[in-house]
């Protein structure tokens, strides 16, 4: 087993904890969220409740006020399993406990299910974890390339910097496979079967897990693409209406997300359906079954998965140091377009990803066109395979992906 490597949400969970009664920490199945709370956090010394043990549930499920009363902290982990218990803790923190008195994970985003009618406003702090980022895995203490280029409109100087692999692509971030090395193949066919049968059919009925998955495999075949939810949907023999409620299982349970349109731009061409990407690129790769594939020009997925590799690195980054920032993408009718968008208080950085080292001008047509029509951009950057920062015009830069992701 591999050491325990440190979370860049610690940033955010420190301060949470000294400030409201209630911190929510929610993210996909096995991302790390209870071996950060008890590794990173110390709050071994807490009372831990996991509903994941039957008894445990069975007792929530009986009286949930009874479950959440006593002066004792607590740490309660998969809460989604009894949403009873948010309006429990509400009645419970109407005493003024001390702030942090309930650390709370979940497997799925409580404002989006359905079954939740408390949200805690005001009384809680929710916080999302990501697949473990490229920083985390090789430790790397210093702020982020992306926050310093926000701050300072101009990249940090890069030199010598290495090419983000493909075996870190179709690895991903989730810790048992990128930090344990646990066989890939092995590892996601348990975490599907997990996932299916337990988590979606706690979500909502499923009557048919294996036309939910062939839905799931479709989607991820088009990680990255604009979503065209009745096209899944009709190649997976589905109404367009159950394929809407699968996209939305799956963003509750954080298997995927939408990527919105960046829209304050000017221009009246401006695409405005999203992008959706899955959650891990490991997991993308499993779902299209391309793990076996060395990852090259001739894999027809290479660069959605780059992408999408791009897109989980990105957020998780900005959930730790940026959690008030927005992640988008800018595309104009006639394949004018940028791959993110990242928007923090009136300011925002374009960035485009590409794998090869080369470039040409025509690889930041879409970027000159964004920085040109988008006064509140500091700073366009084409990522790719490059070892350092270089200038290519106002407000242009190229630089390393590998740096970007850092």
């Amino acid at each position: 087993m591999a050491a325990y490597l440190p979370r860049d949400l610690s940033r955010q969970m420190g301060g949470a904890l000294a400030a409201l009664p209630v911190v929510v920490v929610t993210g996909m199945r096995q991302v790390g969220k209870t071996t950060f709370l008890w590794n990173q956090l110390g709050l071994g010394q807490r009372r831990r409740l996991s509903l994941d043990d039957f008894a445990t549930l069975e007792a929530a499920r009986r009286d949930p006020e009874a479950f959440v009363a006593g002066d004792v902290p607590l740490v309660i982990d998969e809460v989604q399993r009894v949403p009873e218990l948010l309006l429990a803790i509400k009645s419970r923190i109407r005493g003024r406990p001390a702030p942090g008195h309930f650390v709370l994970s979940g497997s799925a985003n409580l404002l989006l299910m359905a079954k939740v009618t408390e949200s805690l406003a005001g009384r809680a702090l929710y916080l999302s974890m990501w697949p473990m980022t490229r920083r985390e895995l090789r430790r790397i203490p210093t702020p982020p390339f992306l926050l310093s280029t926000l701050e300072s409109g101009e990249p940090p100087d890069v030199d010598g910097a290495r090419r983000v692999s493909p075996e870190e692509v179709l690895a991903g971030g989730m810790p048992q496979v990128a930090v344990n090395r646990v066989d890939p193949a092995s590892w996601f066919t348990g975490f599907g079967q997990t996932y299916l049968e337990r988590d979606i059919r706690e979500l909502s009925q499923v009557a048919d897990l294996v036309q939910f998955r062939r839905f799931m495999r479709l989607l991820a075949m088009r990680t990255g693409k604009m979503l065209n939810v009745a096209e899944v949907s009709r190649d997976a023999g589905l109404s367009s209406a159950t394929g809407q409620r699968y996209v939305g299982l799956i963003e509750t349970s954080f298997a995927g997300f939408r990527l919105p349109p960046f829209l304050a731009s000017r221009s009246s061409r401006l695409v405005k359906s999203p992008k959706f990407y899955i959650s891990d690129a490991g997991l993308a790769s499993d779902l299209i079954g391309d793990r076996g594939v060395p990852m090259g020009p001739a894999d027809p997925y290479a660069g959605a998965l780059l992408e999408t590799y791009v897109a989980q690195n990105l957020q998780g980054i900005l959930s730790a140091w940026l959690p008030r920032a927005s992640l988008c993408y800018w595309c104009v009718q006639g394949r004018q377009e940028v791959d993110f968008v990242v928007e923090h208080q009136g300011r925002c950085l374009a960035i485009e990803v590409k794998s090869a080292s080369r470039w040409s001008p025509g690889d930041v047509i879409g970027l000159r066109r964004f920085v040109e029509s988008t006064p509140s951009c500091v700073a366009g950057i084409l990522a790719c395979g490059t070892a350092s920062t270089h200038r290519l015009g106002e407000r242009l830069f190229v630089a390393p992906l590998s740096a970007l992701l850092e």
